[in-house]
């Protein structure tokens, strides 16, 4: 189980390198990415997020508390520590790489996958130890034998009936800001950024409508750097029309190392290593945050609208599913006929249900594919904020307990994202009190109104107090940024009570911002809980004070009553439930009958103390 170790480490000696660092990132710092970036996988067994550090004698993986167990129990077998970022005596990942690195030694990592900012930050962190670094080499490519291919898929363009600008207005509005800022050249190696840019989607990340590329663009000219044969004779044309030209793949770098006395505007956290060491010396860098990345976090009244549409087809999907959920088995704790029918299989488990939760979405108009690795959890996997079934392992889910679908779409209309945990029958009164306490959090932040300039930062409080308040916590931001019909996370908008490293929730949010709400509840070996709205800001009034905000549930899917403690909400509670299930029920009501719509009526009944 360590042979693909103990290959790296023989590459190291090879090349004079004392510690090798492997983050999860492709060369685009992607958050997701294709099966060819899968290194850390491929050495250690651990599908998840995170950053491995080999040297000749030892092998640790850094990553969050989202993946504690999983990566627990990923890794088994193998020689690598477990490093639980966050957790008392846990090194931070630099501080270790400094540790671990002896005095005059030699730091590598591939400095396509490592962002600029973190290679300097490294490079000059180890120089206090007489530590070189070297960026050059892609070890883990050298010994993995049969590593996939690169990712390659058809380009297609997104209507601006769907988009609500059009690529040309886009461009004209970013060469105006390079204008005004003195810049002669900006480069975007963000997928999502250059993807909603043009306003093209493709598929070369599974979930995430993008396409391996890079552009470089001027005050007349644009030059985006991409697999050509992922063009057909359309987008070609269309990419024509808006000047921009068409270079190969790989021929990014050599472009960049030709830049010369002038200002390139690029943002160093959001650009690999490799590109700006690329960069001549007569290259002033004018570094800030991707405009495109503001701009496409504050949607648009059309990207609004569609996005509504998308909501109310995602509603039907999973209230479909919820349905099916409600209804599989008899009063005797059997699964009906129609479910074994539905589910092709004589039990329910894990994978089968997820695969119906994705075929209720493929039924809707303008569904596209998934948004994410849908997370189908029974009793304790709930309890694994990232766990997702294979056709190989899954649980069998009873007619008792919770169970937990985390779960989206990309659609021509938008992208959604939703979680409900749905009792299957019985449940134990501490699973009762964490839903209500969860679903507590979940509808006081959907309620909050807020001054203009406050932050993710600033909310967060409003969700996560009630559980503080019970000595409890989950291990994962509140809510994060989704794109339109692009990545399912999206920045720089968030809802989390602390800075993360590299991130911008600090950053106000804005009119337009689309982001989750989904506060959890996570006891290993027994239970999880999360539930999750998408919420839209929208102005809500102003006065001598200022511009005041609110957010607006842009979800429509019953929340299971069936869990509730009625007992433990507060009036406030009770009505802002009611509300939401008053609204649930007048959009998703016409595109039901029969007993589907009475039991519609039934899982969005008032509920009184």
């Amino acid at each position: 189980m360590n042979a693909a170790l103990d290959a790296l480490r023989q590459q190291m000696k090879k090349y004079d390198i004392d510690t090798y660092l492997v983050p999860t990132d492709d060369f685009h710092l992607s958050e997701y990415v294709g099966m060819y970036f899968r290194a850390i996988r491929f050495l250690s067994g651990f599908s998840g997020e995170g950053n491995l550090v080999v040297t000749q004698d030892s092998a640790a993986l850094f990553t969050d508390g989202r993946y504690f167990i999983q990566a627990e129990q990923e890794m088994a077998g193998r020689d690598v520590e477990l490093m639980r970022m966050g957790e008392p005596g846990v090194p931070a990942l630099d501080d270790y790489l400094v540790s671990v690195t002896p005095e005059g030694g030699y730091l590598g990592f591939d400095g396509r996958c490592v962002d600029f900012h973190h290679g300097m930050t490294l490079r000059d962190r180890l120089a206090e130890k007489a530590v070189a670094v070297k960026a050059e080499q892609d070890l883990v490519g050298q010994v993995w034998t049969d590593r996939p291919a690169l990712a390659s898929s058809r380009v297609w363009i997104l209507e601006d009936r769907f988009a609500g600008k059009s690529a040309a207005e886009k461009l004209a509005e970013l060469r105006a800001l390079m204008q005004q800022k003195g810049a002669g050249f900006h480069i975007i190696t963000s997928l999502d950024d250059i993807a909603w840019l043009l306003n093209l989607r493709a598929d070369d990340i599974p979930c995430n409508p993008v396409f391996l590329s890079y552009m470089i663009i001027d005050p007349k000219s644009a030059y985006l750097f991409v697999n050509p044969a992922d063009l057909d004779e359309e987008v070609k044309a269309y990419l024509e029309d808006l000047r921009v030209k068409v270079a190969p793949y790989d021929r990014f770098y050599e472009a960049v190392h030709q830049l010369k006395d002038t200002t390139v505007l690029l943002e160093s956290a959001k650009t690999n290593y490799a590109t700006i060491s690329e960069l001549p010396d007569s290259v002033r860098i004018l570094d800030e945050m991707l405009p495109t990345s503001m701009w496409k976090s504050q949607k648009n009244p059309v990207e609004i609208e569609n996005t509504k549409k998308a909501h109310v087809k995602d509603g039907v999907a999973v209230t479909n599913f919820m349905y099916f959920m409600k209804h599989a088995f008899t009063a005797d704790g059997q699964l009906t006929e129609e479910a074994k029918k539905l589910l092709g299989s004589e039990e329910m488990n894990e994978w089968n249900t997820a695969k119906l939760s994705e075929r209720y979405r493929g039924e809707q108009d303008g569904y596209i594919e998934p948004s994410f690795t849908t997370i189908s959890a029974y009793g304790p996997n709930a309890a694994l904020p990232h766990y997702a079934p294979t056709a190989e392992s899954y649980r069998v889910i009873e007619p008792k307990g919770l169970y937990l679908l985390d779960s989206g779409g990309q659609y021509f209309e938008g992208t959604t994202d939703i979680t409900r945990t749905i009792a299957m029958g019985p449940i134990t009164e501490i699973e009762r009190k964490h839903f209500t306490l969860v679903l507590k959090s979940m509808l006081r932040l959907g309620d909050v109104i807020f001054l203009e300039g406050s932050s993710g930062i600033t909310l967060d409080l409003a969700a996560r107090e009630v559980l503080w308040r019970e000595g409890l916590n989950y291990n994962h931001g509140t809510g994060h940024g989704v794109g339109f019909c692009l990545n399912v996370h999206e920045r720089p908008n968030a809802f989390r009570y602390r800075q993360a490293q590299g991130r911008m929730e600090h950053m106000p949010l804005h009119e337009g911002n689309i982001t989750s709400d989904e506060p959890g509840i996570y006891i290993e070996g027994s239970h999880g809980i999360r539930l999750e709205n998408l919420t839209l800001v929208e102005k809500a009034f102003q006065n001598e004070f200022g511009n005041f905000f609110r957010l607006s549930f842009l979800t429509m899917v019953p929340l299971d009553l069936d869990a509730i403690d009625v007992r433990l909400l507060e009036p406030h509670e009770l009505a802002l439930l009611n509300q939401y299930h008053q609204q649930v029920y007048a959009t998703l009501a016409p595109y039901f009958s029969g007993d589907k719509l009475a039991w519609l009526q039934h899982a969005t009944r008032e509920v009184q103390l």
